[in-house]
């Protein structure tokens, strides 16, 4: 199922289970996830987009294995707040993917979280080959750590 509201997504949430975070990107999908707590969001892989069949496998796996009780798509607004073809793309993958899985499924603005991921790893001091690895799960970790902070004051 697919909450356009924040707060309908954290309603139809099981308790104590994880979270799963992605950054999608055209060429890859950053996927990060939470403790049952919900407390916080670690960076876990990036999947190399292939054709959404192969792509959503993967993401089955990972809710199985993790069981993970919803996920958190990043939603890519326009700065001025408005949306583009990058969120028809997010919302579309949400409704391919609601098809195959009945874990809620919810939005996260992630305008900025990339650059704040980048940010992070320069900080780090983290070779440019490395940040081009790991960019896409750390964005992911941002985007979920958000949301996480978010549930805690709902």
């Amino acid at each position: 199922m697919i909450h356009d509201a924040f707060e309908e997504f954290a309603a139809a949430l099981p308790p104590m289970t994880a979270l799963m975070g992605l950054d999608l990107g055209e060429k890859t999908i950053g996927v990060a996830v939470s403790d049952r707590m919900r407390g916080v969001a670690s960076p876990l892989e990036t999947v190399r987009r292939k054709k959404f069949t192969l792509d959503s496998a993967r993401l089955l796996e990972i809710i199985a294995d993790r069981e993970i009780g919803g996920i958190i798509l990043g939603l890519p607004k326009n700065m001025d707040g408005t949306e583009g073809p990058r969120c028809q793309s997010t919302r579309a993958f949400a409704r391919n993917l609601s098809r195959l899985t009945e874990v809620s499924i919810g939005f996260w603005d992630e305008r900025l979280s990339t650059v704040a991921a980048e940010k992070a790893l320069l900080e780090a001091d983290t070779t440019r080959k490395r940040r081009g690895e790991v960019i896409d799960h750390v964005a992911a970790g941002y985007i979920l750590q958000g949301a996480l902070d978010r549930l805690r004051f709902l």
